[in-house]
């Protein structure tokens, strides 16, 4: 069975316009496009979508067009947590006023508090909304890591937070988490190269980044899991498993944005302190596409 919030949650890339304006007709040209190309859910303002760079303002309208374009907006979820906790209950409260159907919570960066202190900050703000909650534990880019104990603690202290969205890669406290839970705390992958390890371990599906290019794929990856067909999966997982790692080489959404403009999706530029692609880079995701046969050149399929 799927999981609460579907197999495949695409982490949207926010567009802007050429002169690093938000491009809310080019949001809701993506979130329609997610939606009729794999993706169960479309978050907007995760880090792919290069949420330390948006004004609250412009985050506020982000959710409004996104629900919008959505027509339901239980399939949005937007990213309201930052390093302040009462910028974060702010910023849920936008979002529920925008119609979103649900958060996605990660940990307070750069601060780096106790796991009592993420116990604070995740229960302000999951008692300051009625909307389901999904963890964010990506320790590589906050330097904070939930651990089991404590995500098991605010699972069973609070009816919405739901699930996690695990960009760890560590499968044995992903396993323990299941356990401790009874797997009723959902866990979706933060990384598309582990998506198929975190099935066989309890996960229910992915966060993606790269279901911008590959979305049927990865909800075909998914299904031919839960079907029992893991010979199926593991060949979806190893033929774009180049894609799922090359696309990383540097720092997220660069490549993903060089590769979708390459495919004439809305994009647009990236803001500072990230940059566009360069000309080497944006040629070696070239290849990536090609290969996967997003593009001419390569092996088709």
């Amino acid at each position: 069975m799927p999981g609460r919030f579907g197999r495949v949650v695409t982490a949207s890339a926010t567009p802007f316009t050429p002169g690093g304006d938000l491009d809310l007709d080019g949001v809701q040209r993506l979130v329609r496009h997610l939606l009729d190309h794999g993706t169960d859910t479309v978050l907007v303002a995760g880090t792919t979508g290069e949420s330390p760079t948006l004004t609250t303002e412009e985050k506020a309208r982000l959710f409004a067009a996104a629900v919008e374009a959505a027509g339901d907006g239980s399939k949005v979820m937007a990213g309201t947590s930052t390093y302040s906790t009462a910028e974060s209950i702010e910023l849920t409260h936008l979002a529920e006023k925008a119609g979103v159907g649900s958060l996605l919570l990660v940990t307070p960066y750069y601060s780096r508090p106790p796991q009592t202190g993420l116990v604070a900050h995740f229960s302000a703000i999951a008692e300051a909304t009625g909307l389901p909650c999904m963890l964010y534990n990506i320790p590589s880019r906050t330097a904070c890591l939930i651990e089991v104990p404590t995500m098991v603690r605010l699972f069973e202290q609070h009816d919405n937070i739901v699930a996690v969205k695990d960009a760890v890669g560590d499968m044995a406290a992903a396993s323990r988490l299941h356990r401790d839970t009874g797997g009723a705390m959902q866990q979706y992958s933060g990384d598309d190269k582990n998506l198929l390890p975190l099935l066989a371990v309890g996960g229910v599906g992915v966060v993606s980044v790269l279901a911008h290019l590959v979305g049927p794929a990865l909800q075909e990856l998914v299904r031919a899991f839960e079907a029992g067909d893991t010979r199926r999966a593991l060949e979806l997982h190893l033929r774009h498993l180049a894609l799922f790692e090359g696309a990383f080489a540097t720092s997220s959404p660069i490549l993903l944005k060089s590769a979708m403009n390459q495919l004439g999706l809305p994009a647009g530029p990236l803001r500072p302190p990230l940059v566009d692609a360069t000309a080497a880079e944006a040629e070696r995701m070239r290849g990536l596409l090609a290969e996967v046969g997003l593009l001419p050149g390569g092996a088709g399929g």
